[in-house]
């Protein structure tokens, strides 16, 4: 299995109002990495898994959405909690949806999403997309 992955970093605010959350359940700021992962079986026509300036491209697209915003206001996390597990399945399924329109992309085996909370804490989805 062959990867390539691309980082890229975005701010959001958010409050997790849950009494697990302790202090977080208050609105506060967050910057993350996030690490995507493309996996592939086999290397493309060009011996590689994916053009790295298109792939940057797709998760600046879709990290744009949630750069600078408030999650408690967006639509995309209304009623549910946008911890950094749930952020890291919501990158990696809109990165899968813009990656599977290329024809690269219709041959990747999977992505994988990490975002880093601080050199300390992460959290990690991955998305098997063809067997």
């Amino acid at each position: 299995m062959f990867s390539l992955t691309v980082r890229r970093h975005f701010m959001i605010a958010h409050s997790l109002p849950r009494e697990v959350f302790g202090p977080a359940q208050g609105l506060h700021g967050a910057t993350f990495v996030a690490e995507v992962t493309f996996r592939r079986r086999a290397l493309n026509a060009d011996a590689i898994v994916l053009d790295i300036g298109a792939a940057g491209t797709i998760i600046e697209e879709v990290l744009a959405d949630l750069n600078y915003r408030n999650l408690d206001d967006h639509p995309d996390f209304a009623g549910k909690l946008s911890t950094t597990e749930a952020l890291a399945e919501y990158v990696a399924r809109r990165v899968a949806r813009e990656v599977e329109k290329s024809d690269d992309g219709a041959q990747l085996a999977g992505i994988d999403v990490t975002l880093r909370e601080n050199p300390d804490a992460w959290a990690t989805f991955s998305l098997d997309l063809a067997d």
